[in-house]
């Protein structure tokens, strides 16, 4: 593929992630891969509309800060990121993703700035979807490391995600704490059954896949997955406490 139709990609598969930290950042990305390109290491192979350019490359932007997280970056982590794009993106999106990732990688990033320019350019179910997917990443061998907690807790709050909501996903990756499913529908034990209803529908509107329709069906394929877990959670409590 030329790199005309690779400049194509830039200039029409993006929106505001051109800009900002982000841009700056994807700036010496693009710089390195027209390079590679030049010389025949890579070959083009397209990307997504706007929204959905955002949104993902905001993603990567993410798990590379994640993956920096303990200042190094092994194998084993970058086996898990692909098998967890494969997973969310299928083949050929994820060998896409996976080149910016590598490229990303190499960039120092500016964890709060980079959040920040998220925060106020892409709106909140769509920040809710990014969180979840980082943790899933960060998961991906076991809960995540305390390093790797730190900063998906610095960038959850730096993208302004509400410190229920951030508890709320939490609890669909760390398991072991006995009153999860009452964290995943932001209510505590003590709460009636009246509450916990009123709690599920809260979220359920919250959560609802539709709220990201515009991001593609992968990516609203994954907001049903995290639709599923708060069902599990809602139906955990009602066994629990025996009612319908």
């Amino acid at each position: 593929m030329s790199i005309t139709s690779f400049g194509k990609w830039i200039g029409g598969g993006l929106g505001w992630a051109l800009g900002g930290p982000i841009g700056g950042i994807l700036g010496f990305v693009f710089g390195s891969i027209f390079d590679s390109m030049n010389s025949g290491e890579y070959e083009h192979k397209g990307f997504t509309p706007t929204q959905e350019g955002d949104f993902k490359v905001s993603l990567l932007v993410l798990i590379a800060a994640i993956m920096k997280a303990d200042g190094k970056i092994l194998k084993s982590e970058l086996n898990y990121v692909r098998s967890f794009l494969l997973r969310q993106f299928g083949e050929t999106e994820a060998e896409r993703l996976l080149l910016l990732l590598r490229e990303i990688l190499r960039q120092n990033l500016d964890i709060d700035e980079i959040c920040e320019q998220i925060q106020e350019n892409m709106e909140y179910p769509s920040r809710l979807q990014l969180a979840h997917f980082l943790f899933g990443v960060a998961s991906a061998d076991g809960e995540p490391h305390a390093a790797e907690a730190e900063v998906l807790k610095r960038i959850c709050l730096h993208m302004g995600i509400r410190q229920k909501d951030f508890e709320s996903i939490k609890a669909m990756f760390v398991k072991h704490d006995p009153y999860a499913a009452y964290q995943i529908l932001e209510i505590t034990p003590d709460a009636s059954d009246e509450e916990v209803k009123k709690a599920y529908r809260k979220m359920a509107l919250k959560y609802h896949p539709d709220k990201v329709t515009h991001l593609g069906e992968d990516v609203q394929k994954a907001a049903h997955e995290k639709f599923q877990q708060l069902n599990a959670a809602y139906n955990e409590i009602k066994q629990q406490r025996g009612f319908k």
